[in-house]
């Protein structure tokens, strides 16, 4: 029964945004913004074409004839005549016949997520924009097709039987590093910014509207700073100010889980099921902080018995990604106090379906946080961020391999609020667990041409989730913010919480959840 719920449930988590590889890092270096999702295949059948070519071609996931193309780069943009590394691009066509003046680039998240191999989820979101308008994906450089920075790992198997504590970042960050024909260095924001102007110029377009999902608003907000003049429109989805190291994250998730228990608290039925979730979390977290679980389970994907040791850190990471998306958020309650029962299955299901679809190349993900995030850590903020058991271990994992690492510190300015009058359109979910409406509000302090909406029942990536993708579109049409009405993301998406393994009762009215009290 597990097994064919978490088979079902990964077919409709959507969109597709995680990919893992390896196990043992991801754990580990668990920074990423990543949008949580259905599986999506990282073999994506574009064609491979010639440097400043373009051709036709045909995305995982979608029908009809995209166009497929690159450009050569500077790896390093200071040594123009030195190494130079493939972009990779897709452009997804306009339905209707354009001007081909303007285009919209969407911008993945991660740092290290595929733009590309995220096309069909790009393009059910973007629907109604690619009616009048171009979409425009790129990999950026690091991950994808651009020449990706990946480390490999052992496979799904082997994360369910390790034991985190006995990884040793150092010295797997530094098998990685070698493992890698990049100078790592070369892989962060403001490198991939040259390329994505280079690829706007290329292809001829004059404005481009920009969607930056996640980590991708940190590059749209670059691209608001060094070519303002290139932007029609700007939407920023689950946002990251500039002002904001990522490693802030382990807050985000502490206030994430707090509003989960207090949801499950003001649902009749979920409350019944599980009256003591706080308390069972509480003791699940207290028995594996002293020793992990071993024992022998069936395969959340296959079904064939194998070990599993459940850790801490597997315990909490598996909740963690869980919180991304309202589908696996509804599976949090049950998996929490079956795990308090001694029944870890459901806590490996949730491994299972955020081990499989990370969608992260980690050498590009430590080269952006070791360059923008970690260096700028204050004292105070180092201090904020230890109270938190996701924030202790990301700063202890970055310490190790970020002195592996060794990318220089971007400049102080690199931290500076974006000042600026494009129209721009900010989305935040009240339940996201890795960008609270909170960051939102920071990044809005010199946009003067902007307005923040936050949907009070959506996670990460309100766009996905909500009524966000017809407000893009409007925006998109009409050039400016000033008639956008976030009423429409008042509805209320939550998925129903699941009672038990395999069903989902639907919320109750007031009147049936008094009726179910009383019987």
């Amino acid at each position: 029964m597990l097994h064919g719920m978490y088979s079902q449930l990964r077919a409709r988590v959507s969109p597709s945004f995680w990919r893992h590889k390896p196990a043992a890092i991801a754990v580990l270096l668990g920074a990423g913004l990543v949008i949580p999702a259905a599986q999506a295949d990282t073999s994506a059948n574009t064609a491979q074409v010639t440097p400043n070519n373009q051709q036709a071609c045909y995305v995982d996931g979608l029908s009809e004839q995209m166009q497929c193309g690159s450009i050569l780069v500077p790896e390093n943009y200071a040594k123009p005549d030195g190494k130079q590394i493939q972009i990779h691009y897709v452009v997804m066509p306009a339905i209707k016949p354009s001007d081909k003046v303007e285009a919209l680039l969407a911008i993945a998240g991660g740092p290290g997520q595929s733009a590309i191999e995220n096309a069909q989820g790009f393009d059910r979101m973007l629907t109604k924009v690619r009616q009048t308008e171009d979409v425009i994906l790129i990999d950026q450089r690091g991950t994808g097709q651009s020449n990706p920075l990946q480390c490999i790992g052992d496979g799904f198997e082997s994360a369910l039987a390790i034991n985190e504590s006995d990884f040793d970042t150092r010295v797997e960050t530094q098998k990685c590093l070698e493992s890698l024909d990049a100078d790592v260095t070369q892989y962060g924001s403001l490198s991939a910014l040259k390329d994505f102007e280079a690829v706007r110029q290329h292809l001829g377009y004059q404005k481009l509207h920009l969607y930056g999902v996640s980590y991708g608003t940190r590059m749209a907000q670059l691209y608001m700073r060094h070519y303002p003049e290139h932007l029609a429109t700007v939407t920023l989805d689950g946002v990251v100010p500039m002002q904001q190291s990522v490693l802030a994250i382990g807050n985000a998730i502490a206030r994430a889980f707090d509003l989960l228990i207090e949801d499950c608290a003001n649902n009749a039925l979920c409350h019944t099921q599980f009256p003591e979730l706080r308390a069972d979390l509480e003791k699940v977290d207290a028995e594996l902080a002293q020793a992990p679980r071993v024992s022998q389970v069936p395969d959340p994907l296959t079904g064939e018995l194998t070990q599993l040791t459940m850790t801490r850190s597997k315990f909490k990471g598996a909740l963690r990604m869980a919180l991304y998306s309202p589908s696996t958020r509804s599976l949090i309650p049950h998996a929490i106090h079956q795990a308090a029962n001694g029944n870890f299955q459901p806590i490996t299901g949730l491994y299972a379906l955020g081990i499989d679809n990370a969608g992260i190349a980690m050498g590009m993900h430590a080269s952006v946080v070791c360059g923008e995030d970690w260096q700028r850590l204050s004292p105070e903020l180092r201090a904020k961020t230890s109270e938190s058991y996701f924030g202790k271990e990301m700063l202890k994992t970055f310490a190790e391999s970020c002195a592996v690492w060794s990318v220089p510190a971007v400049d102080a300015s690199f931290s500076d609020p974006i000042a600026s009058d494009i129209p721009t359109l900010l989305l935040s979910g009240e339940l996201d667990p890795a960008t609270p409406p909170s960051w939102g509000e920071l990044a809005m302090e010199k946009l003067s041409n902007a307005k923040h909406f936050i949907a009070p029942y959506a996670t990460h990536g309100v766009a996905y989730q909500s009524c966000g993708n017809d407000l893009i579109a409007e925006l998109v049409e009409q050039g400016s913010v000033a008639e956008l009405d976030a009423e429409c993301l008042n509805e209320d998406i939550r998925r129903n919480f699941y009672l038990n393994a395999s069903t989902v009762e639907a919320i109750p009215s007031a009147t049936d959840e008094q009726t179910a009290l009383i019987k």
